[in-house]
């Protein structure tokens, strides 16, 4: 069975995607990004990993297509260096 329920995530500006699916990242970046929107968090840090950036391309040509996106980059040594995407949101 695959009839799960929703897994409530806190908002406070950190979305760790190494919990979910990649088929997931598409439709959670967005919900995250408006949660976080809508809780007055204008920097949002998403941790996508290393690997071999895969997963951070997919994240990246997701913030592309967002408007709510005013612009991003990777992280540097304190925020968790090219494993992670440091978003600004529009105001």
């Amino acid at each position: 069975m695959d009839n799960q329920d929703p897994i409530e995530y806190p908002v406070e500006g950190t979305l760790d995607l190494h919990t979910f699916h990649p088929k997931e990242v598409k439709g959670l970046i967005h919900n995250y990004l408006k949660a976080c929107h809508g809780k007055k968090i204008f920097s949002v840090r998403i941790v996508h990993g290393k690997g071999n950036g895969t997963l951070r391309d997919c994240v990246h040509a997701q913030l592309r297509k967002l408007n709510l996106v005013k612009n991003f980059r990777l992280g540097n040594e304190f925020s968790g260096g090219w494993g992670a995407t440091i978003v600004y949101l529009r105001h």
